[in-house]
């Protein structure tokens, strides 16, 4: 490891005997992650003596010190453990995890700057924290490439934190080329998603493609197969991994479309306004499409992606979203995916205490309130 990272010794991480050890574990794993990324933003400052740069480097670390529901690294560490990962090496499974965090921090940014979002986490998004710092006219403009710009190292960053835990051993190279299959994945996915939202007549197999790859890949599937490489994971688990990931992801992208247009604001941190008034093509927002008729479509035509949408009219486009039955078809589907993940589960060869705690987690994950 480089003399300027944190260390990434893991002490106390042990041996999973029921749901209450799960939550022991997920909650030291997700520590451990919190303050390895604490310590290596902290040894990173920025090369000139400029106040303003200094600022754009602290309201990075606060964003990614400063939430996040660490799911891809607590995927990786039981993919690693449910791959037979044993506790001398653990450190590189959290090293591992704490680059994917890292990684999604700056891919977070940059979708904020996309979907011009004002919230994340209940804060003002990085580009809007970022356009109040200057002293001058163009705050906006300079706030959002100022993001761009702290993205990107965000993402460099990762990269440092991967090249100190995948190093030059056959695991660490299988673990390499996952992270890297992974970013050419995640980026198509993103370009799908803002192709969807130009020609504004994505179905719902469409939009299904676009959360296969911008989120279901992304955040279960590779990761699991991430850390299961680096514990030796032989082609049958990794893909015993995909077969579990692929469906979790999808009903976790579901659930965030429902809570991005039925969620309380006050638990997600995110305005519930936000997906409505971008006119997001989810596939729950399909589904009211398909059904939709007469006065219900013209309506949902009209004011879906209406950026002066108010309160009013968004309560009008989820009752449309309730009465085509949209909402219930989506419930319907993140539950067959959640059983489909889990019906995976049952036939992989894991680890018995990866298989309770991914259990553990399918369950919250497609359940959440945030």
């Amino acid at each position: 490891m480089t003399a300027d990272t944190v260390d990434t010794s893991v002490k106390g991480i042990t041996g999973v005997g029921d749901t209450g050890g799960v939550a022991a574990v997920t909650s030291a794993v997700r520590g451990r992650v919190d303050e390895l990324l604490a310590g290596f933003l902290d040894a990173r400052r920025p090369p000139v003596g400029d106040p303003d740069v200094a600022e754009g480097y602290r309201l990075l670390r606060e964003f990614v010190v400063g939430g996040g529901k660490r799911i891809r690294p607590l995927l990786c560490y039981w993919g690693w453990r449910g791959a037979g990962g044993e506790e001398p090496h653990e450190d590189r499974a959290v090293l591992t995890g704490a680059a994917l965090e890292l990684y999604h921090a700056g891919l977070l940014i940059h979708d904020d700057v996309m979907d011009g979002s004002e919230l994340r986490r209940g804060r003002p998004t990085i580009h809007r924290g970022l356009a109040g710092t200057p002293r001058w006219t163009g705050a906006e403009t300079f706030g959002q490439s100022a993001a761009i710009l702290l993205g990107v190292l965000a993402q460099a960053w990762a990269d440092e934190l991967l090249a100190d835990a995948a190093t030059g051993d056959v695991r660490g190279r299988a673990a390499r080329e996952l992270f890297n299959r992974m970013r050419t994945e995640v980026v198509t996915g993103q370009y799908l998603d803002i192709l969807a939202h130009a020609r504004a007549d994505a179905d719902v197999e469409q939009a299904l493609t676009v959360i296969r790859y911008k989120t279901a890949r992304y955040t279960v599937e590779r990761p699991l197969q991430i850390g299961g490489a680096l514990a030796g994971a032989p082609p049958a688990l990794l893909e015993a991994y995909s077969r579990f990931g692929l469906p979790l992801g999808e009903a976790f992208q579901l659930r965030d479309d429902v809570l991005g247009v039925f969620g309380d604001p006050a638990v997600t941190g995110k305005p519930v306004l936000d997906d409505l008034r971008e006119g997001k093509r989810t596939v729950l927002m399909a589904y009211a499409y398909a059904r939709a008729r007469g006065p219900e479509r013209d309506r949902l035509r009209t004011w879906h992606g209406a950026p002066d949408l108010d309160e009013r009219r968004a309560a009008e486009l989820r009752q449309i979203i309730v009465d085509t039955g949209a909402l219930g078809e989506v419930e319907d589907l993140i539950a067959l995916r959640a059983g489909q993940a889990l019906d995976a589960l049952r036939d992989c060869a894991i680890a018995p205490d990866a298989a309770r705690a991914l259990t553990v987690l399918t369950e919250r994950l497609t359940r959440r309130v945030r």
